[in-house]
């Protein structure tokens, strides 16, 4: 459910692997876009108190839902995420959706440093990170629902990348921290691995096994893209206990992710 960055790239994927894919969009400008790829578009718009377009018709006789709708970062109050989570899965258990693919986010790990895992409790401190790990609670807690969490790190691919909005910049902190990200390409790939599978009721971390300090990386990138170099504060003083989260539970499977992040 959702086909921006993520998900036409993934419907294409899908349909090519032989599956039959539906997808939603809040513009009717894009129906047709979608249509022209083959994926059946409708149009939903979910609010806090109703949900409007073609919900009913777009659940009905669906095996599986991969929902990627992320929490918006700004300009929206507190809570109004989870209260459209609620309505759309009382949807859900009206028509009897029975398998639930989340696209969470790493962010739900907060300030808790070292290794992480999917085993690591998390504890998140902005607001989107609470409304995440409270949506993951919601959905595996409704047990007519065989749902699966997936955990991406830092999201790359395309023309999206951090440093583009790093480039240029004076006195940045966090220089020692280690970075966490996961190209698009790999981000399908573990989606579709996991549907291959059928790793339903379970939490997968999704992150590419590459952590170098942020000050070395996003200098190396905008060098290579001949974009002016982030430049980060000399004197901060180093992190002592670096964030380093691992895709353990999909290695542990034996699956590798295949895309590398440094351009």
């Amino acid at each position: 459910m959702g086909c921006g960055w993520l998900g036409a790239p993934l419907g294409k994927r899908l349909l090519n692997e032989g599956y039959q894919v539906k997808g939603t969009t809040t513009s009717s400008d894009k129906l047709s876009a979608l249509s022209a790829i083959g994926i059946t578009p409708f149009l939903v718009q979910i609010q806090e108190t109703e949900i409007s377009g073609h919900l009913h018709a777009f659940l009905k006789n669906l095996d599986i839902l991969i929902l990627n709708i992320p929490p918006r970062l700004r300009n929206t109050a507190a809570g109004s995420y989870i209260k459209k989570m609620n309505l759309l899965l009382d949807h859900m258990k009206n028509i009897g959706t029975p398998q639930l693919l989340f696209v969470s986010s790493t962010s739900i790990y907060g300030r808790v440093n070292g290794k992480i895992t999917e085993d690591t409790s998390p504890k998140p401190v902005t607001v989107s990170g609470k409304e995440l790990l409270q949506t993951e609670t919601l959905f595996t807690a409704e047990k007519q629902l065989g749902t699966t969490i997936i955990r991406f790190g830092g999201l790359i691919g395309g023309k999206r990348h951090p440093v583009f909005q790093l480039s240029g910049r004076t006195g940045l902190k966090n220089g020692a921290e280690l970075i966490n990200l996961i190209h698009r390409d790999d981000c399908i790939h573990m989606i579709s691995t996991i549907l291959k599978y059928g790793y339903w009721n379970e939490v997968f971390n999704g992150v590419y096994p590459y952590h170098p300090p942020k000050r070395e990386y996003y200098v190396e990138e905008a060098v290579k893209r001949k974009l002016p170099v982030p430049v980060y504060d000399p004197n901060e003083v180093p992190a002592v206990s670096k964030k380093h989260i691992l895709s353990q539970n999909f290695f542990v499977k034996k699956h590798q992710l295949y895309t590398s992040i440094v351009s």
